[in-house]
């Protein structure tokens, strides 16, 4: 592997007495993808949501070991989690705009980050439209309602709200489920460019798509990493017959 840009060390993420994920250790690449397969309730969007303390606003949840980013442990008390979470942003299986316009929407993270520079928010705000590959469509009418894009739009909006400031990592928790076949193959489409310039982790119910879109592919299965490694190895010779079973349909 290349440089790990975040990786685990013997984690283990409980809900109250509930022991979701249990001692996992991975690294993610610098500018890959990786994607995270597994059965409903296997733990994926849990392990997914640590990556940047998403699930510290769920009473009762509790961590052990270490998540380190940049080299260091995202859970230490010292860390400010509102920076991580603009290094390491997220887009959500559901398209969340704001009930604002299309500019507002995309400009809203550097709006409470304080910058007030109206040339700067709109160069940044044409950029990451355009990284989500959403711009030509949208470029005529940003002073109009988020809510009146399709599904699919909403979905690349999100990205590029995401996008705009500037993260270094992209957590996506099933973010073409919800939309149709065209809509999703754009979203697969984008995600292929956005890795030049970001890392991505990938929470997907869908095999297909796992294999189309990543460079690596981890299988968790009851809150345990089964195996993790190379996709097209994952998805053609994996080590172990769970995995296979997995991915060849047979159970799942």
């Amino acid at each position: 592997m290349d440089e790990l840009i975040l990786y685990t060390e013997h984690f283990n993420f409980y809900y109250g007495n509930f022991h979701a994920l249990k001692n996992i250790s991975m690294g993610m690449e610098a500018h890959k993808v990786t994607a995270l397969i597994g059965p409903s309730g296997c733990g994926k969007s849990t392990f997914l949501r640590s990556l940047n303390r998403m699930n510290d606003i769920i009473p009762g949840t509790r961590v052990e070991g270490k998540v380190i980013f940049d080299g260091n442990d995202i859970y230490e008390k010292n860390v400010d989690v509102v920076d991580l979470r603009r290094k390491i942003g997220m887009v959500f299986q559901k398209s969340n705009p704001f009930p604002k316009s299309i500019f507002d929407n995309v400009a809203y993270g550097l709006y409470i980050n304080g910058e007030r520079n109206k040339s700067i928010i709109a160069d940044r705000v044409e950029e990451s439209l355009t990284g989500a590959a959403l711009w030509d469509e949208v470029k005529d009418r940003l002073d109009k309602s988020a809510l009146d894009l399709s599904g699919g739009q909403q979905q690349r909006l999100c990205i590029a709200r995401a996008l705009a400031i500037k993260p270094e990592i992209i957590l996506m928790d099933e973010p073409a489920s919800a939309l149709d076949p065209i809509a999703t193959q754009k979203i697969e489409e984008l995600i292929f460019e956005l890795k030049n310039e970001y890392t991505i982790v990938i929470v997907t119910h869908n095999m297909q798509q796992a294999a189309r879109v990543s460079d690596f592919t981890a299988f968790f299965y009851l809150g345990e990493l089964i195996e993790f490694g190379d996709t097209e190895r994952i998805f053609t010779n994996p080590k172990l017959k769970k995995t296979e079973d997995y991915v060849t349909g047979r159970f799942g």
